[in-house]
């Protein structure tokens, strides 16, 4: 069992966005993932009790993982459980974690061969080694249009090349930072409920899931070809009620939605649920970006 002890720990935040700055050698995000809480770290932090005793932090919807890295760069010593219903993300982790200087190796040659011709080679071509699996995986997000991951119903990646002069494809540093973080967490693939169905008392849990579209424009849950939607979100929610029942620490981030809203204040005991404001970065139009309101909502035993 592990103590928290936050007066031991600085989190260095910008004022007006509540970023916090991971600076090396620090492990930090090794993709671009759309949705990614870089400027939410803070405020979900300060929602964690403190000094009290814990024994694992888990996270079913790690993604591109800021938050996982907040806590190992934090509490070093908290056993820590990852997942991600996106497969080829947990291989690229895991590939990271066991393989880091063949990724690596990998990433090179990509770097020396990017072209848009390269792109869409490596792009129609889904390796089986690990290692492969994982240096295709990093390329093409750190060279495709915004940093997207979107599959087609069969599973396939399909977003374009984008169009940047000097892609940083190759992250040495942050790479074995990442891999030295990952050592000693477990990885799974799957559903969360899967992942979070012996959670209870001592644990941390922060679920992020797609999040409930604002509108239907909006609308993206195209990170696996099974999407997220109503149904995943009410079984969200019930997830969420059963750990807080066992004695978990829960969190969520979602959208402002009506929906969102409904089934957790309906939830038994209802946790507490609070606007938070932050940038918005992914929009076609430039005029869409800026600041939007969310919510976290979180059961403290």
């Amino acid at each position: 069992m592990f103590r928290v002890l936050y007066n031991s720990v600085a989190v260095m935040s910008d004022a007006a966005a509540g970023e916090v700055r991971l600076s090396p050698p620090d492990a930090h995000p090794f993709v671009k993932w759309a949705g990614g809480k870089g400027s939410l770290v803070g405020a979900i932090a300060e929602r964690i009790p403190r000094g009290r005793t814990y024994r694992r932090y888990v996270e079913p919807f790690v993604g591109a993982g800021a938050m996982f890295f907040w806590m190992r760069r934090s509490f070093p010593d908290l056993p820590g459980v990852i997942g991600d219903s996106n497969e080829e993300l947990i291989s690229a982790y895991r590939a990271i974690r066991d393989s880091v200087d063949e990724v690596l190796a990998k990433l090179e040659t990509h770097a020396l061969m990017h072209s848009e011709e390269h792109y869409y080679a490596v792009r129609g071509r889904v390796p089986h080694a690990p290692v492969e699996r994982a240096a295709r995986f990093i390329y093409l997000n750190r060279t495709c249009y915004n940093g997207l991951y979107r599959v087609n119903r069969k599973g396939g990646f399909n977003v374009p090349i984008g169009r940047y002069d000097n892609p940083k494809i190759v992250d040495r540093e942050n790479l074995l930072a990442v891999a030295t973080a990952l050592e000693g967490t477990e990885l799974r693939s799957g559903d969360f409920r899967d992942i979070t169905s012996e959670c209870g008392a001592g644990d941390i849990v922060y679920l992020d899931p797609p999040y409930d579209p604002l509108s239907q424009t909006s609308q993206f849950t195209s990170y696996t070809r099974d999407g997220f939607h109503r149904p995943e979100q009410e079984r969200l929610a019930q997830a969420f009620e059963a750990m807080a029942a066992r004695g978990a620490c829960v969190i969520l981030s979602n959208s402002d939605t009506a929906l969102i809203r409904d089934l957790y204040s309906a939830l038994s005991p209802a946790p507490t649920i609070d606007e938070v404001e932050v940038p918005r970065s992914i929009n076609s139009k430039g005029g869409g970006r800026g600041k939007i309101k969310e919510l976290l909502i979180y059961s403290r035993p």
